[in-house]
């Protein structure tokens, strides 16, 4: 559960226990019509799609301050330009309350940051994710995405890599998170290609959205993603979520919904 002065702010929200694997939570930020991004240059974030709203943002905060570590792809590392994924990162004002939340529920300092990328490709070799002291990352790759991201590796060797086989089991990934890095709770920030893949696993536990009131739409010249892609469901036994709260500030709305892993 959370402390009373958090859940005077949000609600209760009590975690589910690790069976095996951690418990999975994702949080986006999405807009009237579905879309999670504008796909293109310097507006690829979401923060372009909550207009940085500043409850979204404190929501950001929370779910990460309560992360053992958070689960991303390549190409959000990419275009996340000076971004890091820790709660302070995010809502910078209440760094102190994030930190004795961390404290009180056995957490490290900062969430590692895992990043998965099936051909091990990493562009942002600058990028302050590599560069932070006390951050702990983890590179989730194959073994020919190793050679790929070789120069990352030479260049930061303090980053940990995790590439079993030649494949990418996001279900083995997760296990092995839970039983050899010590994750109990996971938050997937995407993007959408991450967040189908975990789908397709049946991997989530809930999810996090928050509802900006804006529309973004869709063309084929300019392709802008939802809030699951790579993935299509049969319509014979889809994932389905059940809605345990809904918050409103504003014209702005926040979902907390749950899925059953073993539909």
């Amino acid at each position: 559960m959370l402390p009373p002065t958090f859940a005077k702010l949000y609600s209760s929200w009590p975690l589910l226990p690790p069976a095996g694997c951690p418990y999975v939570y994702a949080n986006f930020v999405m807009s009237r019509d579905g879309r999670v991004s504008f796909n293109i240059p310097r507006h690829m974030g979401g923060g372009d799609v909550s207009r940085r709203n500043v409850h979204d943002r404190w929501l950001m905060g929370l779910l990460r301050a309560r992360a053992d570590a958070v689960l991303i792809g390549g190409s959000s590392l990419a275009n996340a330009g000076n971004h890091i994924w820790t709660p302070d990162a995010v809502f910078t004002e209440d760094s102190a309350a994030w930190q004795t939340l961390r404290e009180q529920e056995g957490r490290s300092r900062t969430p590692m940051t895992v990043i998965m990328t099936r051909s091990g490709t990493v562009t942002a070799l600058d990028a302050p994710t590599f560069r932070t002291p006390g951050l702990r990352v983890l590179l989730a790759t194959t073994r020919a995405g190793v050679q790929a991201a070789a120069e990352l590796l030479h260049c930061a060797p303090h980053v940990e890599v995790y590439a079993p086989d030649d494949t990418l089991d996001m279900e083995q990934l997760l296990r092995q998170l839970h039983r050899n890095y010590g994750v109990n709770t996971l938050l997937c920030e995407g993007g959408p290609q991450v967040y189908g893949s975990l789908h397709a696993a049946g991997m989530v536990n809930d999810e996090f959205v928050t509802l900006s009131p804006i529309l973004i739409g869709n063309s084929p010249k300019e392709p802008r993603p939802s809030l699951v892609e790579g993935i299509a469901f049969s319509p014979e036994q889809p994932p389905q979520s059940k809605l345990l709260s809904l918050h409103r500030s504003g014209d702005y709305l926040f979902l907390h919904s749950r899925y059953d892993p073993s539909r």
